[in-house]
């Protein structure tokens, strides 16, 4: 029986940037312990919950924005990132009912910037409301580690350091916006094969990274001041080198973004989404007008952004 709360709920997400992202060797578990700052940036999953009463969850998905999102490589099934994550909270709530996600895509499919992460904890979020169950925000992030190591930055947002597979979460300081030019693929990445990879490179190379790897603290120390100029020097990406092995066409994308004055160039996570660092939003604007009159499709975005919030809810 449903208690008195909302009928529909709508909350939205942000995407990512790894402003760094440091890989370690593989885990006994498959996985890899990574060292990341995260940086939630402006361009935000949508998703509308909606009650039903048939007790099942369902899932549609549309696109808005600039964005070329091949929507066709999303699962409308039970292994849908936000289908698992309301039948997560349903397991956890006393309250559960069948539920309605209409996700509504922004951020890049398979691009690198955890939108599937995103719409996951949207879902949390607006699920937890609908059904009133009651949990806290920190409570949502830990019931979001089942559900994928990024789950959780996207619930918190803003800039965090993540360690262990990434879901190990500081807070970290960084109020000043930092602005940001996009370039997204029409194709997606798949994150496994890109560490795959990785590690292929790594033996071929005899490269031997570090089991546990570490942050640069004069990333957040750039960071927190703001100072484009100076985290421009300190962007990395381990998995950068593995993401243009598989797809080499990014080097282009990497080249003309230098040449549109950019002040550096990063392949956001597993790729193959490109980011393009500003010194100000009137510089990203000039840099986005370059790149576009160079035939790539583009977006803004600044940094660092809210985590999943509620927009608005809908009393039957």
């Amino acid at each position: 029986m449903r208690t008195t709360g909302p009928r529909a709920v709508r909350v939205k997400a942000p995407g990512k940037i790894n402003v760094s992202l440091r890989v370690g060797t593989p885990r006994e578990d498959g996985y890899h312990s990574v060292a990341s700052v995260y940086l939630a940036v402006s361009l935000y999953e949508e998703i509308t919950a909606t009650a039903t009463d048939d007790g099942a969850i369902t899932v549609t998905v549309d696109g808005q924005g600039s964005l070329n999102l091949p929507m066709e490589e999303i699962p409308l099934d039970a292994s849908n990132l936000a289908a698992r994550a309301a039948a997560l909270l349903a397991e956890l709530s006393e309250n559960s009912t069948g539920v309605h996600l209409n996700i509504t895509k922004r951020v890049p499919i398979a691009g690198g910037m955890g939108g599937g992460s995103a719409d996951a904890a949207a879902a949390l979020l607006a699920c937890d409301a609908l059904w009133n169950s009651g949990f806290s925000r920190d409570e949502l992030a830990k019931i979001a580690v089942d559900l994928g190591a990024d789950v959780p930055f996207a619930l918190i947002g803003g800039t965090a350091v993540g360690v262990g597979v990434g879901e190990q979460l500081t807070p970290a300081i960084s109020k000043t916006p930092l602005h940001w030019v996009l370039v997204p693929s029409n194709f997606g990445l798949s994150t496994p094969a890109v560490y795959r990879t990785l590690d292929d490179l790594r033996l071929a190379n005899g490269d031997v990274p570090p089991e546990i790897p570490e942050i640069d603290p004069q990333i957040l120390t750039a960071m927190r001041s703001g100072d484009a100029h100076a985290l421009a020097d300190l962007l990395h990406n381990d998995l950068q080198a593995a993401a243009l092995e598989l797809a080499p066409e990014l080097k282009d994308i990497l080249h003309a973004g230098r040449d549109a004055g950019a002040l550096a160039g990063i392949v956001s996570g597993s790729g193959p989404t490109v980011a393009f660092l500003a010194e100000s939003e009137e510089h990203a604007a000039t840099v986005d007008a370059l790149l576009a009159t160079a035939g790539l499709s583009t977006e803004l975005v600044h940094g660092p952004a809210h985590g999943a919030r509620i927009v608005s809810d809908y009393f039957a």
